[in-house]
């Protein structure tokens, strides 16, 4: 079995990396289409990526949401119980999410022919002709408002949440996604019909499309889809976001064992030309896990937390740059400063040779298994088409990898991350 996972994984890669290469064309409604042939199953995985995320929201903190949640509600003549029974009786997969940048509708089909045309067809509809029905819109509110009250006994969700708002201000960043119970509460069904109408039209969607089809194949589905959307507007660029002027903490009383902790500061943009000497570098400070150098000080020297990690998490602008762990209440102080020391020695002299070869080592050597099905290569395909990266950006990855120079890694954190401005939460019982 190892030894049969292990040709796959090399005839995949060289199926990646060499041929065949991702296509774009435009619907004739203006829908950015990006496609890669996958013939070995017979299998096909459609992503519609809207830029309507809770970011596009404005003061309806939620309603970003709630509108693609509604999509599978009612569509044309059908129920929610006839569209998911016309999903499963062809075998065929359905799935929606909304996130800060973007909102997502997927799905996945044989392609059988009679199978595949029951499927797209749902998924046109549903896509199209949301009907958006009262009971069920209460009924979404209620279970969304449910779920914003339990996170009030969540210290985790408490943290982000407020590391979020401290970072970003008053940027449409700062929200959530499932807004907050007083914006929720305030949202109607003509919030989310107006939402729908103004966001998820042609010229704001990218299509990305894998799986054992011909390129007049995805073509077809591809303008089948999106057809009776209408062309719109691509919409306007999100407003920059402003660099932190000084340190700020915050500490929320909350009655646990452990205190969470959440220290960072703004990071990347997808498309930023430091991305990948910070994200090769940040592999060896803190997004390799057990291996990791704040890891390493942390949970194995001092015992202050079992796991302690850090990430960039590029968006469409700066998203942020986070360090993270939970500790003991006593320990919290312990831990503020051990984090802060790493990350400022960091910055300062940045990784060493051998920990930076090791870390391009496994990046470059991960990379086939992070792509190694379709869905996975659909979620990179739908990322490229998105942020605009490269069309050859799975081709170059490995080579953009070992690229990374030890100074351009040192250069890169010393331009790019502040360790004396940075906003840091804690959540935990503090004893007062």
């Amino acid at each position: 079995m190892k030894k049969l996972l292990m040709i796959f994984l090399f005839v995949f890669a060289g199926s990646v990396f060499a041929a065949p290469k991702i296509q774009h064309w435009t619907t004739n409604n203006g829908a950015a289409v990006f496609f890669f042939p996958a013939p070995t199953l017979p299998m096909m995985d459609l992503r519609v990526v809207f830029d309507a995320g809770s970011a596009r929201e404005g003061e309806k903190h939620g309603v970003a949401l709630l509108t693609n949640g509604m999509l599978s509600e009612g569509a044309g003549d059908w129920s929610t119980t006839e569209i998911a029974e016309r999903f499963e009786g062809v075998g065929a997969a359905f799935s929606n999410s909304s996130h800060r940048d973007m909102s997502v509708v997927s799905l996945r089909s044989l392609t059988e022919k009679e199978l595949l045309a029951t499927a797209l067809e749902t998924f046109k509809v549903v896509l199209s002709k949301p009907t958006f029905p009262a009971e069920a819109f209460e009924r979404e509110r209620r279970r969304l408002l449910i779920g914003l009250e339990s996170q009030k006994q969540s210290p985790d969700a408490i943290s982000d949440k407020t590391f979020y708002q401290t970072l970003y201000g008053d940027h449409p960043y700062a929200h959530q996604s499932s807004g907050e119970i007083e914006t929720v509460e305030k949202i109607t069904l003509d919030d989310l019909v107006s939402f729908y109408q103004q966001y998820f039209v042609a010229k704001n969607a990218t299509i990305a499309i894998v799986g054992d089809l011909t390129r007049e194949q995805a073509e077809e589905i591809a303008q089948a889809v999106v057809q009776d959307l209408p062309e719109g507007n691509a919409v306007a660029k999100l407003p920059a976001v402003n660099e932190l002027s000084k340190a700020t903490s915050v500490s929320i009383n909350f009655p646990s064992s452990q205190s969470h902790l959440l220290v960072g500061q703004v990071g990347v943009t997808r498309t930023d030309p430091d991305y990948f000497p910070l994200y090769v570098g940040n592999h060896v400070l803190g997004g390799s896990g057990l291996v990791s150098t704040l890891s390493d000080e942390i949970r194995e020297k001092r015992g202050l937390a079992y796991s302690s990690y850090s990430y960039f998490l590029p968006m469409r602008q700066q998203g942020p740059f986070l360090l993270g762990l939970q500790t003991k209440n006593e320990s919290v102080d312990e831990a503020i400063t051990v984090l802060r020391d790493v990350l400022t020695e960091f910055v300062n002299n940045g990784p060493s040779q051998e920990d930076l070869d090791a870390a391009k080592k496994n990046l470059s050597g991960g990379f086939a298994l992070r792509i190694a099905s379709n869905k996975s290569i659909v979620d990179n395909l739908a990322s490229i088409g998105f942020y605009g990266l490269p069309l050859d950006y799975l081709d170059q990855y490995i080579s953009n990898i070992e690229a990374v120079s030890l100074e351009q890694v040192k250069d890169a954190f010393k331009r790019r991350i502040n360790p004396e401005k940075l906003v840091t939460v804690v959540v935990g019982d503090s004893g007062q």
